[in-house]
């Protein structure tokens, strides 16, 4: 049996530190986006592009309420960018010291929708019809912990609705599911985005839109301390690109 001279015994050490090294940078070029969940469709069919001009680049994504991906970030999730909902998630993260300092975009806008059931839903025309006893549930994510609920609730108490349909309210995690409460007809409407309407137009119809109080702006930032800062730059500009801003389009984005 040979035994490898010290020689042979070098460069194989050697030849495992540099596949270290590389599976290293591999894992570096993973990139973790925790973004709204109403962005999913967009951003699943952004990454095809943006892997395209970034190869190596591998796009992880992470979809919930703006609310919740901000807990995640604060208790120290290795997240490299942050895109919410609303302005007062991103302002708090802003405060929290969490994001890369000059980093923070509004890159689209969207509007809030009443939704019905498709088959057999009740025709619905402003929020007032919302007091109607055979409007018995209605969805809209936990005003605590969505933005698309505190847009729900803020236009509810403008119009002085919300004591009458807050106890037939079923509220939800994240818009998504206020969205398949509906298209499941579990509910008798339910307040989405319009982006949302548009992901199920199968199974529900947009009744009317609900003017809000502020605009509906999405932020998005770089994650201070983020494993991959040169990978988040790069998807940051990416999702400002004309590329970016095509596809987000074709899911019903409105320029911010």
């Amino acid at each position: 049996m040979n035994t490898p001279t010290p020689r042979f015994k070098i460069l194989r050490l050697a030849a495992v530190a540099v596949l270290g090294a590389a599976s290293l940078a591999a894992a570096a070029a993973d990139l973790t986006v925790s973004a709204a969940a109403s962005l999913t469709n967009a951003f699943k069919e952004m990454a095809t592009g943006f892997e395209a001009q970034h190869p190596g680049t591998k796009l992880l994504f992470n979809f919930a309420a703006s609310d919740a991906l901000l807990v995640q970030i604060a208790k120290g999730a290795p997240v490299d960018v942050f895109a919410s909902a609303d302005q007062e998630t991103m302002d708090k993260a802003e405060q929290q010291k969490l994001l890369q300092a000059g980093s923070r975009r509004n890159f689209v806008a969207n509007s809030l929708v009443l939704v019905t059931p498709l088959e057999g839903g009740l025709q619905l025309k402003t929020l007032a019809d919302l007091q109607k006893p055979e409007v018995k549930r209605v969805a809209l994510g936990k005003p605590e912990g969505v933005p698309a609920g505190r847009y729900a609730k803020s236009a509810l108490e403008a119009a002085k609705l919300w004591p009458a349909v807050e106890p037939k309210a079923v509220y939800a995690q994240n818009v998504r599911q206020a969205l398949d409460y509906v298209a499941r007809g579990e509910v008798e409407a339910g307040f989405v985005y319009a982006t949302d309407a548009a992901v199920q137009k199968d199974k529900v119809r947009p009744a009317f839109s609900v003017a809000t109080e502020t605009p509906i702006l999405y932020p998005i930032a770089g994650v201070a301390g983020g494993p991959n800062a040169e990978g988040a730059r790069q998807f940051l500009a990416y999702v400002q690109s004309p590329a970016g801003q095509a596809v987000l389009a074709r899911h019903g984005f409105q320029k911010p």
